[in-house]
C-alpha cells in the first residue's frame, strides 16, 4: 500500500532546516501537498514522465523535480501514475445531490461529471444546481438542458411536430436553462417525446445553445440499422446551430450491421475536415443499458402509462405491436430477446439480473419469442424497466476507441451498492480501459487513453484549468496503479469498487486516500459562463 514514507518526511525536515538557518526564522511550506516520486502522464497525449506535483490552494503550483522544497503533506507514489481526473461528459447523475459522495465515479478516478444527457434533465437548472451547491459534493458537476424534459413541459408526450408558439416556449426554456449555468443541449431521440420531433424543432433549440456557447449533445435516432443516416442528421444539425457536437455513446447496436462504426467514424472525420467541430463518446464495453420501452414502437408509447396500458390490453392493438416488435428484432439481426437483461424492476425486483428468455420462463411458462414478448408487455404494464442489452461487437468497440476524437464517457448514474442489477459501466469504465485497452489487448496508449478521459472533453466542453497537469490548473487528480488498475464489476456482480486506484483529488482536496473515499466534499458546479470559479 502507498502511503506517506519516512524518506519523503526526512527530505522535507531538511529542507526546512535549511531554510531555518538561511532565514532565521520558520518558513511556511511552499505546498499543502507534494506529490512525490510519480510518473506524470499529463493528459495532452505527451508521452509519460518522472515529474513531482506541487499543490496550493487547490490548485497546481508546480510540476517538475521539487525534491528540494516542503509541503504541509508529501505522498510518495513511487511506481504510480499519477493523471488529471478524469472527466466523464455522459452520465445521468442528475440526482447528485442525494447522493452526494459519488463514490462509484470517484473510486474509479472521475473527478467531473456532465450530467442532462440523452434529453433528460431538470428543467430548472438554476435550482438544482443551486440545490447541488448547498448540499456540497464530492466530485465537479455540470449538465446539460434536455430536450425530452422541455418538450414534455409544453407539449406532454404529444405525437406530433410543434406549433409555432411551442416551439417558442421551448426556445425559451432552453435560453433560461443557458442562462442558468446549462453547458449546452441534449437529446434522446430513441426516446419519448423526443423520438416525434423533427429535425428542424432540434436545429431551433440547438442554435439558443449554440449562441449561449453550449454544445449539441445527441442520443441518436438511431444506433445500428439507419447509424449513417443518424450521424449525418447530428452533425447536420451542429453546422447548421453553428455549435459543437457531442455524439452521444457512439456503438454499433445491431448485429446485422456490426462493423458500421468504420462508416460513421468516417462521417465524423469529413465533418471536421470541414469545420465542424464534431467529437463523440464511448464506454468500454459490448453491452448497452437503456429501457424496456425502446424495445417497442414508439407510437405505442404516447400519452403516458394510462395510454400506454390501453393499447397493450387491447387485443388487436397489442397484436400489431408484437408484429413490429418482431420485425425490428428481424431487422437487427436479432432472433429473441435473450441479449435482454432485467437491471431493475420496481414492481417485482426479484426479476433483476435475468434475460427475458427467463422472465418468460417465469412469467409465462415458455422461453419462446412470443413468451418474451408476452413477459415484455407484463413488465411495460407494471412500470417497465430498466435493461442491459448485449448486442455490440468487439471489433466495432475497438476500433470506435482507436479514433483521436472519441472520448470515455460511463452512461451511468451515481449508484448505490445493492441497488438493482445495473451495467457495471458505473463502477468500471475508466479503468476497464486502462486494464483491458491499454495493458492487456494494446488497442491504445497508456497516454492516449488519458488524453480521452481528460483533455479531450475538457476543451470539447471548454472547462477552462482542467484536463490536463499543469501550473495554474485546479487539481483534480487522479493516481493509480498501471500494473494493477482494474474493473472488479461483472455483469453478474456489478457492486464492485474499481482497483488499483489509491488517490484521488478534487481541487486540491483528497477524496480518496489508500483507496477509501474520505468523506470530503470539495466538489464544483461547472458552467459555461463561471466553469473556473
Amino acid at each position: 500500500m502507498h502511503c506517506l514514507r519516512s524518506r519523503c518526511a526526512a527530505f522535507v525536515a531538511v529542507a526546512c532546516l535549511e531554510l531555518f538557518a538561511t532565514s532565521g526564522r520558520a518558513q511556511a511550506p511552499r505546498f499543502d501537498i507534494l506529490i512525490a516520486a510519480g510518473t506524470l502522464v499529463d493528459g495532452s497525449g505527451a508521452a509519460r514522465r518522472r515529474a513531482d506535483v506541487g499543490i496550493k490552494d487547490g490548485r497546481i503550483a508546480a510540476v517538475g523535480l521539487l525534491s528540494k522544497t516542503t509541503a504541509t503533506q508529501v505522498i510518495d507514489v513511487t511506481g504510480l501514475v499519477v493523471a488529471p481526473g478524469f472527466i466523464d461528459v455522459h452520465t445521468h447523475a442528475d440526482d447528485i445531490a442525494d447522493t452526494p459522495r459519488a463514490e462509484n465515479f470517484v473510486r474509479m478516478g472521475v473527478t467531473s461529471v456532465v450530467a442532462g444527457n440523452c434529453g433528460g434533465s431538470a428543467l430548472d437548472v438554476g435550482e438544482a444546481l443551486t440545490n447541488i451547491r448547498q448540499a456540497g459534493i464530492a466530485i465537479n458537476f455540470a449538465t446539460l438542458v434536455g430536450h425530452n424534459t422541455v418538450r414534455r413541459a409544453v407539449m406532454g408526450t404529444a405525437n406530433r411536430d410543434a406549433t409555432i408558439a411551442e416551439l417558442s416556449k421551448m426556445k425559451s426554456l432552453v435560453w433560461r436553462a443557458m442562462a442558468d449555468g446549462a453547458v449546452g443541449f441534449s437529446t434522446g431521440l430513441q426516446y419519448v417525446p423526443g423520438t416525434y420531433a423533427n429535425t428542424a424543432e432540434i436545429l431551433e433549440l440547438a442554435r439558443v445553445a449554440g449562441n449561449a456557447g453550449g454544445l449539441y449533445a445527441s442520443h441518436m435516432r438511431n444506433e445500428g440499422t439507419e447509424l449513417e443516416k443518424a450521424v449525418e442528421e447530428t452533425i447536420r444539425i451542429g453546422e447548421l446551430a453553428m455549435c459543437r457536437v457531442q455524439i452521444s455513446h457512439l456503438k454499433v447496436d445491431s448485429p446485422s450491421r456490426w462493423g458500421a462504426s468504420a462508416k460513421a467514424l468516417s462521417l465524423i472525420d469529413a465533418a471536421r475536415a470541414r469545420g465542424v467541430d464534431v467529437e463523440a463518446d464511448q464506454y468500454a464495453y459490448t453491452a448497452a443499458s437503456s429501457t424496456l420501452g425502446i424495445r417497442f414502437p414508439s407510437w405505442a408509447l404516447e400519452g403516458g402509462q394510462p395510454a400506454i396500458a390501453s393499447r397493450l390490453n387491447d387485443a388487436d392493438t397489442w397484436a400489431r405491436i408484437k408484429s413490429e416488435m418482431r420485425g425490428l428484432l428481424a431487422e437487427r439481426g436479432l432472433t429473441d430477446l435473450s441479449f435482454a437483461v432485467v437491471a431493475s424492476h420496481s414492481a417485482d425486483p426479484s426479476l433483476n439480473g435475468l434475460s427475458m428468455k427467463k422472465v418468460a420462463s417465469r412469467l409465462q411458462g415458455s422461453d419462446s419469442l412470443d413468451a418474451q414478448l408476452e413477459a415484455a408487455r407484463v413488465l411495460m404494464l407494471h412500470g417497465g424497466a430498466a435493461m442491459v442489452y448485449h448486442f455490440m461487437s468487439d471489433e466495432d468497440v475497438e476500433r470506435i476507441m482507436r479514433h483521436p476524437q472519441v472520448g470515455i464517457a460511463s452512461d451511468s448514474s451515481v449508484l448505490t451498492p445493492g441497488d438493482g442489477v445495473p451495467h457495471p459501466r458505473g463502477y468500471g469504465n475508466n479503468v476497464r480501459v486502462l486494464g483491458e485497452y491499454v495493458r492487456r489487448k494494446h488497442i491504445i496508449t497508456i497516454e492516449e487513453a488519458i488524453r480521452k478521459m481528460t483533455s479531450l472533453p475538457a476543451q470539447h466542453f471548454r472547462f477552462e484549468r482542467r484536463g490536463l497537469i499543469r501550473t495554474g490548473y485546479f487539481a483534480d487528480i487522479t493516481i493509480f496503479d498501471p500494473a494493477a488498475v482494474t474493473d472488479t464489476a461483472t455483469f453478474e456482480k456489478p457492486h464492485a469498487f474499481a482497483a488499483g486506484v489509491p488517490y484521488v483529488l478534487v481541487n486540491g482536496v483528497l477524496v480518496v486516500r489508500n483507496g477509501e473515499h474520505t468523506g470530503a466534499r470539495p466538489g464544483q458546479v461547472l458552467t459555461t459562463s463561471a466553469s473556473a470559479k
